[in-house]
């Protein structure tokens, strides 16, 4: 009996022009982004189909598991990332909640600025996070390794940064590193994120 899986579905991004980051960066991000899509479902369609004979296929079947974090993952870190760059930019509500969560922990938005921009220069590929614990109603940065090594289990993501070199080596070179990092700060609606952060703090 086959089992009908419900899909991941691709999302669509409305992405305007960029400072820095050029269309066809992102058009190139986007291609890939749909490959985490269609490798999430593809993997778990694998596993249904080999599970009925788990014992024959159990090697198979562990290094599915394995692989469907980091495919799965990837789709989704990368939605929480172009969502932020959508439709323009727009600058912080100073007097809004996130504002002042921010403000709570780190004492101001330019302390929590310059630790998010030290987190995103750590060596090796990766991503920084923003995530907010609802347990403790604080907000704390991560760095995740690759796609899902490092994630903090239970925390809602509030903002993503893609620090694999495909996000920016076209158009800063290995060197620009640093600079790709100011560009999208000036890039992001924040209305967007403060959305994310309000749906996470319910």
């Amino acid at each position: 009996m086959q089992v009908l899986m419900k899909k991941f579905e691709e999302k669509k991004f409305q992405i305007q022009k960029l400072k820095g980051i050029s269309d066809k960066n992102i058009e190139e991000h986007l291609k890939l982004y749909a490959g985490y899509v269609k490798n999430a479902n593809l993997i778990l369609e694998h596993i249904e189909e080999l599970s009925p004979q788990s014992e024959k296929y159990a090697y198979e079947l562990d290094e599915l598991r394995r692989r469907f974090s980091f495919e799965f993952d990837g789709m989704r870190n990368h939605e929480y990332y172009f969502s932020a760059l959508e439709s323009g930019s727009t600058p912080l509500t100073t007097s809004g909640s996130l504002a002042k969560a921010i403000e709570q922990e780190w004492s101001s938005f330019e302390n929590w600025l310059n630790r998010f921009k030290s987190i995103s220069l750590t060596r090796g590929i990766g991503w920084v996070f923003l995530y907010y614990d609802q347990q403790t109603k604080r907000l704390l940065n991560q760095w995740v390794d690759e796609q899902h090594l490092g994630h903090l289990t239970g925390l809602s993501p509030v903002l993503a940064l893609d620090m694999w070199e495909h996000a920016y080596v076209a158009d800063y070179q290995p060197s620009g590193k640093k600079q790709y990092v100011e560009d999208f700060f000036a890039n992001l609606n924040w209305s967007v994120i403060e959305k994310t952060f309000a749906n996470a703090a319910e």
